[in-house]
């Protein structure tokens, strides 16, 4: 298994180099056609008088579109500049959480960006999770400050025995199994037949091991409520350039729903995350 096509959402935000750079160099390394996706929403009628002129909205959203369209293309154009890699350039009509949702489904990979509250660009607040729970993809979230080198060489994998986690291993295994280290993270483990068997983590590091991947087992102790914070933390203590973990939730109409730790891990990462679900 590798990852031959890797999606990476390229919107006209401030940050939107850090998560094509990481794109674009996983790309290489993986021998993949990169496809940098850029939506642009459709026209929302505003919810006043229909007496009301609309022209000059139409006009000022037209201008807005095409305005973030050409500068998500100069950024895309920056970064494949010189990559001797395959590459497209899509520009879809509507919401990025849709267009990346449908579009992921014909992907190895999706490559998002960390929702950042203070960038003024267009964006989504909930769009990592949304896609994240929807596509059925990996998606590796790259942090709104970017990664300091690129991801996979120190990689934590964050165990608890559920399907979400299994999903999640295997989707990283071209990760993981080029990883010059990979911790397998238990937090506050519970031994039984049906989740991690009598020593927590063995199982799965040996499942890794005949993939050829050199792993080590850490188990740790946390309330139920800081686990988030613990996987931070150790991911920290061991200068882990990417974490794995299977994200939890429920879809609704337009509305997602994630567990806690998910949701810490997504709002103070500092290193890329890759989720699956």
């Amino acid at each position: 298994m590798t990852y031959r096509t890797i999606v990476v959402h390229c919107d006209a935000s401030k940050k939107v180099l850090n998560q094509l750079e990481v794109a674009a160099e996983l790309a290489v390394r993986f021998e993949a056609t990169l496809v940098a996706v850029h939506a642009r929403p459709p026209f929302e009628t505003p919810a006043f008088d229909v007496g009301f002129n609309m022209g000059p909205l139409v006009e000022a959203y037209e201008q807005s579109i095409d305005a973030n369209q050409k500068a998500a293309r100069t950024a895309y154009d920056k970064v494949a500049k010189g990559k001797h890699i395959p590459t497209e350039w899509r520009a879809v009509d509507g919401f990025a959480d849709d267009v990346l949702t449908v579009t992921a489904r014909y992907a190895d990979l999706l490559v998002v960006g960390q929702t950042n509250k203070e960038d003024s660009g267009p964006t989504q607040d909930d769009l990592p999770e949304t896609v994240a729970l929807s596509t059925g993809r990996p998606i590796l979230v790259v942090p709104h400050i970017g990664a300091a080198k690129p991801p996979g060489k120190v990689a934590m994998l964050c165990w608890n025995a559920t399907r979400e986690s299994a999903r999640a291993a295997s989707d990283a295994l071209p990760f993981l199994k080029s990883a010059g280290n990979v911790i397998v993270l238990v937090v506050e483990p519970h031994s039984s037949e049906q989740e991690h068997g009598a020593e927590p983590g063995a199982d799965v590091a040996t499942w890794l091991a005949r993939h050829g991947v050199k792993v080590v087992v850490q188990r740790e102790a946390a309330a139920s409520t800081d686990v988030g914070n613990v996987i931070l933390s150790r991911a920290a203590d061991y200068d882990v350039d990417l974490i794995v973990m299977g994200v939890y939730g429920h879809s609704r109409v337009r509305e997602m729903v994630l567990g806690g730790v998910s949701r810490t891990l997504l709002s103070s990462m500092t290193v890329p995350v890759l989720m699956s679900h």
